[in-house]
């Protein structure tokens, strides 16, 4: 498992109570890094993320807040950074699916404008939300940006081609962020493929077993394999900006 001595160093990982978020922000604490864990305010599973961390003997706060809401970004990532007295490291991971079962790319009809307009804001807008309120803090500590794109963000079969879209926006908005920022503050971000986590599609079982029989490597990824990710990218990979990693144990080969 990677590891950093992240002592006196802190993160902002947004969608942070569940899944990759969740073990991003132990990895960090776990380095050493005080961590301020964002998750929708009527989550209850945030504070105990929180919890769980301290409990472990980690540092950890929360950050409340819907990225989905300028105005609600605006004053999380502002009080995680006066809290947490410095930024280091943004986690821009918060996103959601939208949908509890797939939509065949051939059912235009299921696509709707508030289903677009939903996708584009959760996962593109709030990426760009964050960053921006983020970029002073990052640019004084010559910090990082790591953003969660997605495999469908490249052009693969995905719960819906909103989602694709919009992660492929993910993509080509860590490019230019990393013009944006640069020289300052890289930016890059990972892509997983398909995640064994509590993400909200509802895959069958037979999905599951033709999708890792499609793998090279055999198995669906896990939180911890995008989090070592993200925590190299944040803190080692110290020439590389603009650059999204895949992570899908070469399904997309």
């Amino acid at each position: 498992m990677i590891s950093f001595d992240l002592k006196d160093r802190a993160a902002l990982v947004t969608g942070g109570a569940s899944g990759i978020g969740l073990e991003t922000a132990r990895m960090l604490a776990r380095s050493g890094a005080i961590v301020a864990i964002n998750y929708l305010p009527s989550d209850p599973r945030g504070p105990e993320a929180v919890q769980s961390i301290i409990a472990e003997g980690g540092k950890a706060i929360g950050a409340p807040g819907d990225v989905g809401n300028a105005d609600s970004v605006e004053s999380m990532v502002t009080k995680a950074v006066a809290e947490l007295g410095r930024l280091d490291l943004l986690v821009n991971n918060a996103g959601a699916p939208g949908v509890k079962k797939a939509i065949p790319v051939t059912d235009l009809e299921s696509i709707t404008e508030d289903l677009w307009s939903f996708m584009l804001n959760t996962n593109l807008l709030s990426v760009f939300r964050c960053s921006k309120v983020a970029a002073s803090a990052l640019v004084e500590s010559k910090g990082a940006i790591v953003n969660t794109a997605s495999i469908a963000g490249f052009g693969s079969v995905a719960s819906t081609l909103c989602y694709s879209a919009a992660k492929a926006g993910v993509i080509n908005l860590t490019k230019n962020l990393s013009r944006a920022l640069a020289p300052n503050v890289r930016v890059n971000a990972v892509a997983p493929g398909v995640v064994d986590s509590s993400w909200g599609i509802g895959w069958t079982e037979e999905h599951k077993t033709e999708s890792i029989e499609k793998t090279p490597l055999k198995r669906w990824a896990t939180p911890a394999d995008v989090a070592e990710s993200i925590l190299y990218l944040g803190f080692g990979a110290r020439m590389m900006t603009g650059q999204t990693i895949i992570i899908d144990g070469g399904i997309s080969l």
